[in-house]
Parts: structure tokens; C-alpha cells; sequence
């Protein structure tokens, strides 16, 4: 019986540490663009959308309708990843991207597009932060920042 009781605990511990990982499934309001735009006109996308919904995405940078979503995620503490050279565009940023976090989360979410290559799609780097409210998505040479009302 102690063990009973010993398991249950634990349990409930665990079931009380919140989540590492920032959401990404929500309504996003793309707001700003900080950084260089070679081909796309970043006004023609500011106060546009990206919707994330479990197996289903559509939005101004990347559309999967359930043919084959799945995302992942590699979490940094803030001055990793601003060290990245990969994430050097993001710097211009790091100041709103750090307020309320000490940790950011780049996801990658890829559609396989229902067997269908040409529908195949992958949006990388999404960045959230423990905040989550606000996400960045590169983009060319510059960065779109993105709000969760």
C-alpha cells in the first residue's frame, strides 16, 4: 500500500512540472520585419497570418492540410543561442526576444504533403519563447515577428 501511495505521489509531481516546450499551436499576427528583404515586399505580409492547429497549418508562410505535419524543437538558453552564427539575423532582436525568458525554442515543422512532392514544405527556424506571446520566423534576410493576441 505504501508503494500505491508512494506511486501516486510521484505522479502528481510530475504532473505539476510544467511543460519545456513552448506552444506553437495558436492564431499568429505577423507584425513587424526586422533585417533585409531581397524579393518579398514585408509590408505585403505584415498584419497577415500563420494558424497552426495540431495536423493542419495555413498562413502567409506555410500551408500543410494534414497531408504529413509534424514539428520538432531544440531548446537554447538565450546566450547560446545568440552566439549561433546560424541565428546571427535574430540579433537586431535580442532584447524583445529575451524579456520574460531565459529560454528560446527554434522549431522546425515539416509537411510531407500527402505523397505529393510538390506540397512538400518545411518552415525553419520558428523561434517562441517562454513568454508566448511572440515568435520570429527567418525569412530571406531579415526577421518577421510574430504576436498571439
Amino acid at each position: 500500500m505504501k508503494q500505491f501511495f508512494s506511486a501516486v505521489a510521484a505522479f502528481g509531481i510530475l504532473l505539476s512540472v510544467p511543460a519545456q516546450a513552448d506552444f506553437i499551436d495558436t492564431r499568429w499576427s505577423v507584425v513587424d520585419f526586422t533585417g533585409e528583404a531581397w524579393f518579398i515586399s514585408p509590408q505585403s505580409v505584415i498584419d497577415q497570418s500563420q494558424t497552426f492547429n495540431r495536423g493542419y497549418a495555413e498562413g502567409v508562410f506555410y500551408t500543410c492540410e494534414y497531408a504529413g505535419q509534424s514539428s520538432t524543437y531544440t531548446q537554447y538558453n538565450n546566450a547560446a543561442f545568440f552566439a549561433n552564427p546560424e541565428f546571427e539575423l535574430f540579433l537586431p532582436l535580442q532584447e524583445e526576444m529575451t524579456l520574460s525568458s531565459e529560454v528560446l525554442f527554434v522549431h522546425r515543422i515539416t509537411c510531407e504533403g500527402g505523397g505529393n512532392p510538390d506540397k512538400r514544405r518545411v518552415m525553419y527556424p520558428f523561434v517562441t519563447n517562454e513568454a508566448r506571446k511572440s515568435a520570429w520566423y527567418l525569412f530571406e534576410g531579415g526577421v518577421f515577428s510574430l504576436y498571439n493576441p
